[in-house]
């Protein structure tokens, strides 16, 4: 068993091969997107299915079933039937001519400065309420390419400050698959969760704001005039409220496609035939990133049956002496875990039960450790270049997830802010 142990950073070969791949492409030729993703992955797949577990031997059939069953794991499968909604409901809105007024209200009514800040302190807005931040993105995302088009903004710019947006509600909305996971595993209450939380971040949110109006949109004029529909906005107004009354993302997506539909109906954008169409040309712009999605899937189930998730899990637990060793232990290994499978949950539900054991030694308070699970694991599922959230936000804009990275501003600043509550032992938190 502890040969097993010692040998499970071979189950970590096979993201090491793809990051060397893809990266290395990117800098030999300048651009990171002449290598895509998909057949980077396929070839980390390829590896995956050549390794064998230390002291065992797997028959490539299983190994296959392995990769297979991995990859139509629950949270997977719901992924994609997220992206094809995600797509369809872009389609509708695209269709019925609701991302352009949109986009022409936004330019309307906020000042050049306020431009990203807006975009982002709605996505705060919408991510909270909906508890989700592949539903956030796909409704913001559309609306920060229009933005782009009609101004001199970088693309990736306004894609990275949707995804910040994005996060802020992944990491601490009541609803957030993240928060339920870091408050389960830990043993506590999620109000207080989200006491010792918010505390870290709410700095950074102000931050953020304070970044991003120093980067006016300067195409945007405060005289111009740009033409809109509020009956055009209705799927967006539907669905903003549809998060406000905390549905489900899936229940959220179908009422904005629905109510699309109703509009283009009767302002004659497209036919009842036609609609039908129109959602399914949307599902078509979303199958490279379903299948990457299943792929990394795949590939991480192979890489945890190898022992790389294991192998992550007892370093970081050897390299633990102290309390703040203790604190930072967690959110590094949370953050490892994370770029290993891509899933910000799964990375919770797979550390928990070691930050758990960690934080009843060293006298850590649960609360600050499912804080800690939940800031870490969004912030890096918010930069890393493979994860759902970047890889549908460089769909709607037709670039490399890569080009996205050094924006990521809000993310980054949640590390930051993570590193300095451990460093300032803050939040104080009453003892319970």
């Amino acid at each position: 068993m502890s040969t097993q142990k010692n040998r499970g950073w071979i189950g970590l070969l096979p993201l090491l091969f793809f990051l060397i791949i893809y990266l290395g492409t990117g800098i030999i030729t300048g651009d990171f997107g002449s290598m895509p993703l998909l057949v980077g992955f396929l070839l980390a797949a390829a590896v995956a299915l050549l390794l064998e577990r230390q002291g065992e031997k797997t028959s490539f059939d299983d190994k296959i079933r392995l990769f297979c069953r991995a990859a139509g794991e629950e949270t997977i499968m719901l992924m994609v039937i997220i992206f094809l909604l995600a797509g369809s409901f872009y389609s509708v809105a695209a269709e019925m001519g609701a991302v352009s007024s949109m986009v022409n209200i936004g330019l309307s009514l906020l000042p050049p400065t306020m431009i990203l800040p807006g975009i982002f302190l709605i996505g705060c807005i919408l991510s909270f309420s909906m508890g989700t931040s592949m539903g956030t993105i796909t409704a913001l995302a559309p609306i920060g390419v229009g933005i782009a088009q009609q101004t001199d903004a970088n693309l990736a710019f306004v894609m990275a400050t949707v995804i910040g947006g994005a996060m802020f509600g992944d990491n601490l909305s009541f609803i957030s698959d993240t928060t339920i996971a870091a408050t389960r595993t830990q043993g506590v209450l999620l109000k207080d969760k989200f006491r010792a939380n918010i505390l870290v971040v709410l700095p950074g949110v102000i931050i953020t704001v304070a970044i991003l109006a120093f980067f006016p949109i300067s195409g945007a004029s405060s005289h111009a005039v740009y033409e809109y529909s509020l009956v055009d906005i209705t799927p967006y107004g539907v669905i903003i409220v549809s998060a406000l009354f905390g549905h489900h993302v899936m229940t959220v997506l179908g009422v904005g496609i629905l109510s699309g539909g109703i509009v283009g109906l009767v302002k004659g954008s497209f036919s009842f035939v036609e609609f039908f169409s129109v959602l399914h040309r949307g599902m078509v712009g979303m199958e490279d990133l379903i299948v990457i999605s299943i792929v990394v899937g795949g590939l991480a189930g192979l890489m945890k049956y190898y022992g790389g998730v294991d192998f992550l899990l007892q370093t970081i637990r050897k390299r633990v002496k102290t309390q703040k060793g203790g604190l930072f232990g967690i959110a590094s290994l949370v953050a490892l875990i994370d770029a290993a499978v891509a899933n910000n949950t799964i990375a919770i539900i797979t550390a928990g039960p070691l930050a758990k054991e960690i934080a009843d030694e060293y006298e850590i308070d649960p609360r600050r450790t499912a804080s800690l699970l939940d800031i870490f694991s969004s912030a890096f599922q918010g930069m890393i270049p493979y994860t759902p959230q970047l890889l549908l936000a460089a769909g709607f804009a037709g670039i490399s997830p890569v080009e996205i990275m050094p924006f990521s501003i809000y993310p980054m600043i949640m590390v930051g802010m993570g590193i300095v509550s451990i460093l300032g032992n803050f939040p104080k938190l009453k003892k319970r």
